[in-house]
């Protein structure tokens, strides 16, 4: 009987939220968290994760991996906003991606983003933030570039991922296999293997 219970339980609630778990963050010392704190803990947020950058301090980075390594299936990580979850469009982006691999959603408070929604407008946002992390990524590039042509430093390092090896690992993407397994099986990083399948 008791199992029976158990089954009907899983079964009711698949696919609702295990739990809200908030992530704060501020970018200086002297900014203030107990705003943000304050907004996660009325959303219903019954953890909430944050650091405080100082100086050279990492711990905005590591409160942030804390969080991706504790939430579960199910869960949805809530923001005030969406540059509370990093510095660049794009590293918010994989981000994201990192936490939608384990079927954990995105939400903010300010309702711009929420991607366990199937409203067709909050998916072309967030389509449209993948877009503004490729023009983000495209201006450092051209940054970096007119940089070495002005300094007459053209060279830099050889790419890891030749056009060979770029063309297999969109292969190997399109046939099924995940992000994940790509870096790890190329040696480069999960942020190199969605700009060459993107």
């Amino acid at each position: 009987m008791p199992d029976m219970i158990v089954q009907y339980y899983i079964v009711m609630n698949r696919g609702n939220p295990m739990a809200l778990i908030g992530y704060a963050r501020v970018s200086t010392q002297d900014q203030d968290l107990s705003a943000q704190l304050e907004q996660l803990k009325q959303a219903g947020c019954e953890k909430v994760f944050y650091g405080k950058q100082s100086g050279k301090s990492d711990d905005n980075q590591k409160k942030l991996q804390e969080l991706i390594d504790y939430v579960r299936e199910g869960d949805i990580v809530m923001l005030t906003k969406l540059d509370r979850m990093g510095r660049s469009l794009s590293k918010i982006l994989i981000t994201i991606e990192e936490l939608q691999s384990k079927n954990v959603a995105v939400k903010t408070i300010d309702g711009q983003v929420d991607t366990n929604s199937d409203d067709p407008m909050q998916k072309a946002m967030t389509q449209l933030l993948g877009v503004f992390a490729e023009l983000e990524h495209s201006i450092i590039v051209d940054r970096l570039q007119s940089g070495r042509e002005r300094t007459g430093r053209k060279g830099g390092r050889t790419p890891i991922l030749n056009e060979e090896k770029k063309k297999e690992v969109i292969t190997l993407f399109r046939a099924g296999a995940s992000k994940n397994k790509l870096s790890k099986d190329f040696g480069v990083s999960r942020a190199t293997i969605m700009r060459v399948v993107a």
